[in-house]
């Protein structure tokens, strides 16, 4: 059977003027960029009622390879059009890093892809680039008032600011900068994140407009005085040049899937370190324009739903009117025990011994956001049907309800039967609860999300994060929702603890201020902003033939 790249080559797409067409996009509120894609002007669509319904694709804890979320987003929107909704895409641009990393693409797979999948995976538009530029310029503007006098008295052991690439590069997670003698400023420690973490794609995906993006650019605490006083990015003046850099950028990006489906990628923060979730700007825009919108939140439900919900929903008023919780056998029997090497074979055993992480993820969305859910297996060949009965009669057995889906194989086809039960869903609408509320301390929302969500018997944190903690609500950041940083493969914070782990501590061992996006991030356990290559990275596999075609992406 061909892979993901092959079948994306041989697809044929529509004009990106066609599929501007369907979604009746007047000729003077779009560009194209090329053949097959297109920036939308959002806010020439600002008044039309958000009337469609938003579907949140999110998933169970991954394994390194995925569990293909982003491939049931799309083949589920390509289903629900089968079946005759008004339906498209609101999805994240990939990120270079794990492209050359280790999972490879983010554009889906099969016949259920987003395309053109080698332009979305590598530099599409060029908006993970205008943001990295915009972050940096404020580095740079940064150390230059420094350089050049510090008529702000920023104390150079006290920048907060952290440049940022696209690309995973663990060589650049502490550096020492500014070496070299007087000429080339002053040295301090300083370090990359990778651009998903920067603050500046955070502000850039929960910006309502553009104005409001220039405002929380504005608010990014750039450094603290000698005396602890901040210094804000409009101290130095830079968010008006920063705006300036995002201004096409902010444009959500056309493209369409296999089969046709009108898609919005726009924005990509990870949720193992950032909130997960594409722009504000392009889900409203594809609630404008559509019936249904499916959309998806990074790695598990204990990550991205999460974050969808206490941050993205929080602070614009929106909620999803259902839930897909996507599992995979093959990442269930990883959470049972089974190794990597024996995942193809049968073994029931295993999966009932990790069945309880989907269970958790299940009782979450049900219990502790009150949303509407439906389990969507994703299916692989290798999966057995008893194997399927098992999650099936599991799932059955906590009254809710899951269907298989073979839309990489089938594309929407094998998402019919979700697509019903999807529909069926959205006929009882429920009222969104959040983990915690916006008066909580800190203390106690990290503490809410740790316990309630993630299963925690109890959570420590490290020396000085609670004095921490206690400067930024006295500096008026109390009723800011928390973002937590952990890893994906966990409920915990330990990588190695997979199933639904019971009794453990989660370790918060410091906390960092985005004041522009609006929320405190907490580092829980060893977590990073900048992630490594791995042995072997995936880039070891990609290449350009003779004729200029790309090979080894997927």
């Amino acid at each position: 059977m061909p892979g993901d790249l092959e079948i994306a080559s041989a697809a044929k797409l529509l004009p990106i003027a066609e599929i501007a067409a369907k979604l009746h996009l007047a000729e003077e509120t779009w560009s194209p960029y090329g053949r097959y894609k297109a920036k939308v002007d959002a806010a020439a669509y600002a008044a039309l009622p958000e009337k469609a319904k938003l579907v949140l694709v999110t998933a169970i804890n991954p394994t390194p390879a995925g569990e293909g979320k982003t491939t049931v987003s799309v083949g589920l929107a390509d289903a629900l059009r089968n079946l005759g909704q008004n339906a498209m895409l609101a999805l994240r641009e990939p990120s270079l890093g794990p492209v050359f990393g280790v999972k490879g693409g983010a554009a889906g797979g099969g016949w259920a892809q987003v395309a053109p999948m080698e332009d979305i995976n590598l530099h599409f538009t060029g908006d993970l680039h205008a943001i990295t530029a915009a972050n940096n310029l404020l580095a740079a503007m940064i150390d230059n008032h420094i350089h050049q006098g510090n008529a702000l008295g920023i104390d150079p052991r006290q920048v907060c600011w952290r440049r940022c690439m696209d690309m995973n590069d663990r060589q650049l997670r502490t550096i020492v900068s500014g070496l070299g003698g007087k000429s080339n400023g002053m040295p301090r420690e300083d370090g990359f994140d990778i651009t998903a973490a920067s603050e500046v794609m955070a502000i850039f995906c929960l910006a309502a407009d553009l104005d409001d993006l220039q405002k929380r650019l504005g608010r990014i605490l750039a450094a603290r005085r000698f005396d602890g006083s901040p210094v804000y990015a409009s101290d130095l003046h830079a968010e008006g040049a920063m705006t300036a850099l995002l201004r096409e950028a902010v444009e959500p990006n056309l493209v369409q899937t296999l089969a046709h489906t009108p898609a919005l990628i726009h924005g990509g923060p990870f949720a193992n370190i950032a909130h997960g979730c594409n722009s504000v700007i392009a889900t409203r825009l594809a609630m404008r324009l559509s019936d249904i919108v499916v959309t998806e939140a990074g790695f598990g439900a204990d990550l991205g739903a999460e974050k969808f919900l206490d941050i993205k929903c929080r602070m614009n008023g929106m909620q999803p009117d259902a839930v897909v919780l996507v599992a995979t056998v093959r990442a269930l029997k990883s959470h049972g025990g089974a190794p990597k090497e024996s995942l193809a074979e049968e073994n029931l055993s295993a999966l009932r011994a990790g069945i309880p992480n989907l269970i958790r993820h299940l009782r979450n969305v049900r219990g502790v956001w009150n949303l509407p859910v439906v389990v969507a297996v994703n299916r692989f060949t290798t999966d057995t049907d008893a194997e399927i009965a098992l999650v099936r009669e599991a799932v059955e057995a906590e009254g809710a309800r899951a269907e298989c889906c073979d839309v990489w194989a089938r594309g929407g086809a094998g998402g019919e039967d979700l697509g019903r039960a999807v529909l069926e869903t959205l006929k009882t609408p429920k009222k969104l609860t959040l983990t915690y509320a916006d008066d909580a301390p800190l203390k106690a929302k990290i503490e809410a999300v740790c316990k309630r969500v993630y299963g925690a018997k109890d959570v420590s944190f490290a020396p000085g994060v609670l004095t921490a903690l206690k400067k930024l609500e006295n500096e008026g950041c109390r009723e800011m929702p928390v973002c937590i940083a952990k890893t994906q493969y966990s409920f915990s914070d330990n990588q190695k603890l997979t199933g639904a782990p019971e009794g453990f501590t989660v370790t918060i061992r410091d906390v960092r201020l985005s004041r522009g996006a609006g929320f405190v991030v907490a580092f829980a356990g060893n977590i990073i902003a900048m992630p490594g290559l791995p042995r072997r990275p995936a880039a070891e596999e990609i290449g350009v033939d003779a004729q200029g075609k790309i090979f080894g992406l997927f």
